[in-house]
Order: structure tokens, then sequence, then C-alpha cells
């Protein structure tokens, strides 16, 4: 999939926002209505990346003419 690069890329940015909460999770000063949420948002921030990358995969999968897909030269 070709991206310019002001283009952000929403896998990258689910998987620093899934890191972010996990480390605040690690800390282990959190109370457990807190800790309940962030378990959430994992949950969910993990649903969300793995739709974008089964969204890539199918994209991949349709082959050349996709748009925002450059075709493979032989």
């Amino acid at each position: 999939m070709a991206r310019t690069m002001a283009e952000p890329d929403r896998l990258d940015s689910l998987v620093e926002r899934l890191e972010r909460t996990a480390a605040e999770l690690r800390t282990g000063e959190l109370t457990t209505e807190r800790a309940a949420s962030l378990v959430d948002d994992c949950a969910r921030l993990a649903s969300e990346a793995g739709a974008e990358l089964d969204r890539r995969v199918r994209a991949a999968d349709a082959g050349p003419g996709v748009a925002g897909q450059l075709a493979l030269e032989s």
C-alpha cells in the first residue's frame, strides 16, 4: 500500500496508543476502576489494530488496480 509521508499510518498510531496504555497499566499505581478502564482500552485498541491489519491483507489480496496501491513490475 502506497502512502505519502504526510499521511499518518493508522496502524502505527494504534500500536503507539496500545503501548502507552499498557505502560500505564504496568505502573501498578492505579485504582481498580482505572485499571479496568485501561484493560478495556487495550482490548479496543488491539481490536482496531487487528481490523486494520485485516483490511491491509484484503487490499493486498485484491491485487493491482486497487486505489492507493502500485503495481509490481516484472
